[in-house]
């Protein structure tokens, strides 16, 4: 039977053979770890996610593995001196691809007993103290080792064997069959390795489907978790490796002090930026909805000086208390929702969103408010997977999806998925559903309709330019959505009891010869609900203050790590400031428009900022606030690195 198959496979018969071999070994794997958890698969209902979401992610992994030598063997082997050489060659990477795959998974469980995940970054930063490893290995897990080396060598002996009989016996085609045959294999090792037709590859945000870290990593094999772990990585510049290097105990404390509160209100050395948080308002806690705008400029704002786009956000703005001077800390909707989900400060890495270390265990005001009874909840008219948003999220906090897979026949999709109309329709009827629970509810509905392309239904509005998909006539558009929501909001059973805030991701797009163009960090928000007074507040504010704001509008006391305002309390304006992340270059400014930017490996340069010409003229500034700007330009990424951003109860 096998000198069958391996005729009509003929020059494919060896890769088409390791595959099926690999993806049984995996797959066993699986079944083995998955029956040791047993009881928390059947708690989270993954039986079915777990193994056919467990096989794409195997095909893909092999995919990545086998294309190369698949596409070689193709051009090379054959019975000359080139091809035989091709075929040892192919037979020590088959026997490495083996070697690897058994290996980490021998080594997942070990690894699951320590850190309730799969071998992740933590396996690779011990690789580079192996003297270290290997002493702690020898003295806690000899059985561990001992297994290892065995099941290693016996790996090792047997799939060399093995790959002798997958290369012996071959029936080689014609040299014009060759180049058909390899671009055949080609083919189908890309699109067995993206696993999708859509715009982005299969990654491990795109199979997350619970709440419990370890259901989500079930999914996976090891060796695809480790690698993608060493590819996140490669994101992690700090920004001690960019700007100069202070002393870490004076970043905390100048970081400590530019929050306002007294050295004795931080309660935690492991934490350094942990303390107390009173709510200002103490009734019931009341529901929260974050209604994250994307790419929603100030220059698009009516109500903020800028193009007359938006009526229904400028009459919000009227109705609630209005934000003038908000700014965004960086550039991209990962930025944003890092700042107004978690309060964290920017860095020149990606956002902490896309980062290894805070997929768990991290501070959000999601697992905060889950902790004191909230549902939480994610609403958006895509793919939640995007951006690596929903293994984020799931891992941090949030309990409910609800994306795009889950709207019924929704009136209108463009590439990036639903309407804003449809995604407000949505967001209306889970309001409207959870406000008869008798838990409060936590929601962050993220809009996309203001994205190129600038797709939206015809009718709506009254094109602001030509042609239709322009991005003046998204955000119109996004804006009619926008107020057909408030409409029914205002007439809703949850109205009374939810504080809502409108809040851009950030601008459109940042360009020009400025170091930092800080007019195109200008964003609107503003805060509604029953009982928000109508003002405008233009103290000089920045998307970090928000969530601490929100939690002392709905009633949450808390302690949590977060360095923003509050700013339902009278902020000495000395203390107010924007923090904005232009590519490397990191912006500090204050509430007089003076701006201090650090550029990498480069001196920190002072500027004012005219805030009607958007203009930044160079003006040296004080010490005191360049050591200032310089600690919280620094701050993010210690905080990341050494995990001092998390909730109290992680101490």
């Amino acid at each position: 039977m096998t000198d069958i198959v391996k005729k009509r496979l003929g020059i494919l018969y060896p890769i088409g053979a390791a595959l099926l071999i690999f993806l049984f070994i995996l797959s066993i794997s699986r079944v083995g770890l998955s029956l040791w958890h047993s009881d928390r698969v059947t708690e989270a209902n993954g039986w079915f996610n777990i193994f056919l979401s467990g096989i794409r992610i195997d095909i893909a992994t092999l995919s990545y593995l086998l294309i190369l030598p698949g596409l070689l063997t193709c051009l090379f082997a054959g019975n000359g001196l080139l091809g035989r050489a091709w075929l040892f060659v192919l037979r020590v990477w088959l026997l490495l691809g083996l070697w690897l795959l058994v290996y980490m998974e021998l080594a997942t469980p070990s690894f699951i007993m320590e850190y309730d995940v799969r071998p992740n970054r933590l396996f690779v930063e011990y690789l580079v103290y192996p003297k270290e490893v290997f002493g702690m290995l020898w003295s806690g897990y000899k059985l561990e080792l001992f297994i290892g080396a065995v099941v290693s060598l016996a790996t090792v002996f047997f799939g060399w064997k093995l790959t002798r009989h997958l290369v012996t016996g071959l029936v080689f085609p014609r040299w014009y069959w060759r180049i058909p045959l390899a671009l055949l294999v080609v083919a189908m090792g890309v699109m067995g390795a993206r696993s999708t037709l859509g715009h982005r590859p299969l990654n491990p945000a795109m199979v997350a489907f619970s709440t419990d870290p370890l259901m989500n990593d079930l999914v996976l094999n090891s060796s695809y978790s480790m690698v993608f772990a060493v590819k996140q990585m490669s994101a992690e510049d700090s920004a001690s490796k960019y700007y100069d290097k202070m002393d870490n105990d004076e970043v905390i404390s100048l970081v400590r002090q530019s929050t306002g509160r007294e050295s004795q209100d931080f309660v935690s050395s492991d934490i350094p930026t942990m303390a107390y948080h009173p709510a200002t308002y103490t009734g019931k806690p009341k529901n929260l909805v974050i209604l994250l705008q994307e790419s929603l400029g100030a220059r698009y704002v009516g109500g903020l000086g800028g193009m007359p786009l938006t009526p229904n956000l400028d009459e919000l703005m009227q109705e609630g208390w209005n934000f003038t001077r908000m700014y965004s800390t960086g550039t991209r909707s990962i930025r944003g929702i890092e700042a107004v989900i978690t309060g964290f400060s920017p860095t020149p890495s990606r956002a902490v969103v896309k980062l290894g270390k805070s997929q768990t265990g991290f501070f959000t005001i999601a697992g905060l408010l889950r902790s004191k009874g909230y549902h939480t909840q994610f609403i958006y008219g895509g793919e939640s997977h995007f951006d690596n948003m929903k293994s984020f999220f799931l891992g941090n906090g949030f309990e409910d999806m609800q994306d795009f897979p889950t709207f019924k026949n929704p009136s209108f999709v463009g590439s990036w998925g639903a309407s804003d109309e449809d995604l407000y329709q949505k967001a209306h009827e889970q309001f409207s559903k959870l406000n008869t629970s008798d838990k409060p509810f936590f929601s962050l509905v993220f809009t996309s309709s203001n994205h190129s392309p600038f797709e939206y239904p015809d009718g709506r509005i009254t094109p602001y330019n030509e042609p239709k998909q322009t991005r003046e006539n998204a955000a119109k558009y996004s804006d009619y959505a926008l107020g057909e929501f408030f409409k029914q909001a205002k007439q809703s059973s949850y109205w009374d009891d939810t504080v809502f805030v409108v809040v851009a991701d950030h601008d459109s797009r940042a360009y020009g010869s400025q170091l930092v163009p800080i007019d195109s960090f200008h964003i609107p928000a503003v805060i509604l609900g029953e009982g928000i007074d109508a003002k405008e507040d233009s103290r000089l504010a920045s998307q970090i203050d928000i969530p601490p704001t929100l939690l002392s509008l709905i009633g949450v006391d808390s302690y949590n790590p977060m360095i923003g305002h509050d700013l339902t309390q009278n902020i000495d304006s000395k203390n107010l400031r924007a923090m904005m992340q232009f590519y490397k270059n990191f912006a500090w400014m204050d509430n007089n428009n003076d701006v201090v930017i650090f550029q990498p490996d480069r001196d920190p340069k002072g500027f004012s900022y005219n805030a009607n010409t958007t203009d930044l003229v160079e003006q040296e500034q004080p010490q005191p606030m360049v050591k200032m700007a310089h600690a919280n330009a620094l701050w993010g990424s210690l905080a990341y690195q050494n995990s001092f951003y998390k909730p109290l109860a992680e101490k």
